[in-house]
């Protein structure tokens, strides 16, 4: 039997609590711990959308809030198709039916995030998954830990707007708000791996922990959450892939989420179907093995709300990046932003026009990304 898919998506997961993390720091044996893994969107849909791809949202579709259903699954192939395909049970579980592509998926769980126990219910369906193995079945799980969006949502989104002075002005509050949410999500998380490692789900499974984004807790005025800029805050993430047949191994270059899906095809001997749109994730496995790898460039975009109750109908805010440098073009109001990640990775000091060469480079790239 080939190995079973455990993705656990802990929504809205900053890079910077998860580092600090005594639970996150001792995982299990065997874990890639990815440092600088980009998302495609700071927002879950089209986050997601993506890491299940392998695609930037703008080619699949799912570009913004108003695309969701937009998924051009006939020329564009998700992990669960793939899985499906090769007569895996899959299995999703989310907080609504349009975190994640519902393609390839032969149940889909919608849980109630205001009322449900996800540590109780998610090792439930781990137990669910235990059965199905020892028949012989493989199996591909997506859990989607949504605590930290409920909360946010609870006690951010419906009680401020993107520039209130309440919320900027009370940076204590929001780290304390945000780190009580995040340690919940550490207890979820002990669980969960306690459970897999019980049901000997280690040896036999790829197990991919990560967050689709990450949500401000004041850094900028005019983003109280997510999805309004694209700023290192949200789109940085953490990812942790486990595989039993891999050693322990920390990768500090750039990552995309988009690279995920098709590593995970390839540890599992899993041939791309060239017959659909090419990938623009390629696999980690030469990085994992030591192999050199030419660090690829990260494309973000987001769709800025401005004063607006709703976000736009199309992106408007975009960026495109190495680990050094990162370019951010506004749309909205036909301005850019030019950043040294390595010396200013709080994004504070704009550079554009004070250092031409990296500029032109980038604008050039991007629009590759846009055209």
């Amino acid at each position: 039997m080939k190995k079973n898919v455990i993705i656990i998506l802990i929504d809205g997961g900053r890079l910077d609590f998860a580092e600090k993390s005594p639970i996150f720091k001792k995982l299990t044996p065997n874990i890639i711990q990815f440092n600088q893994s980009i998302t495609y969107a700071p927002y879950t849909t089209a986050a997601m959308h993506a890491v299940l791809s392998g695609c930037y949202g703008n080619r699949t579709g799912v570009n913004s809030y108003w695309n969701i259903y937009k998924f051009k699954n006939n020329n564009f192939l998700t992990l669960a198709d793939y899985l499906a395909e090769k007569n895996y049970y899959t299995y999703a579980d989310g907080h609504t039916e349009l975190i994640i592509p519902k393609f390839g998926f032969r149940e889909f769980n919608v849980h109630d995030e205001q009322k449900i126990n996800l540590v109780e219910w998610h090792l439930e369906l781990l137990d669910k998954m235990k059965s199905r193995y020892d028949n012989g079945e493989n199996f591909f799980l997506y859990l989607h830990y949504s605590k930290i969006h409920t909360g946010i949502s609870n006690e951010v989104l419906k009680v401020f707007n993107n520039f209130s002075n309440e919320y900027f002005d009370n940076h204590e509050l929001n780290y304390e708000r945000y780190s009580k949410l995040f340690h919940n999500a550490e207890n979820y998380l002990e669980s969960v791996m306690k459970k897999i490692e019980n049901l000997g789900f280690l040896s036999n499974s790829i197990i991919l922990i990560l967050s689709d984004h990450g949500i401000s807790i004041g850094e900028k005025y005019g983003e109280r959450a997510y999805g309004a800029f694209c700023y290192d805050y949200t789109l940085k993430t953490f990812a942790y892939l486990h595989n039993s047949d891999m050693k322990s191994k920390v990768i500090s270059s750039q990552v995309r989420h988009i690279d995920f899906m098709p590593t995970i095809l390839e540890m599992l001997d899993i041939q791309i179907n060239n017959s659909f749109e090419k990938l623009d994730g390629e696999s980690l496995m030469p990085l994992i093995k030591g192999e050199k790898q030419i660090e690829k460039l990260a494309f973000s975009e987001t769709g800025n709300p401005l004063n607006e109750n709703a976000p736009p109908k199309t992106p408007n805010t975009k960026s495109i990046r190495d680990s050094k440098w990162k370019l951010i073009l506004n749309e909205h109001n036909n301005s850019k932003e030019l950043y040294d990640l390595e010396n200013d990775p709080k994004e504070e000091n704009n550079l554009i026009g004070k250092n031409n060469e990296v500029e032109k480079k980038l604008s050039d790239e991007l629009l590759h990304f846009i055209d």
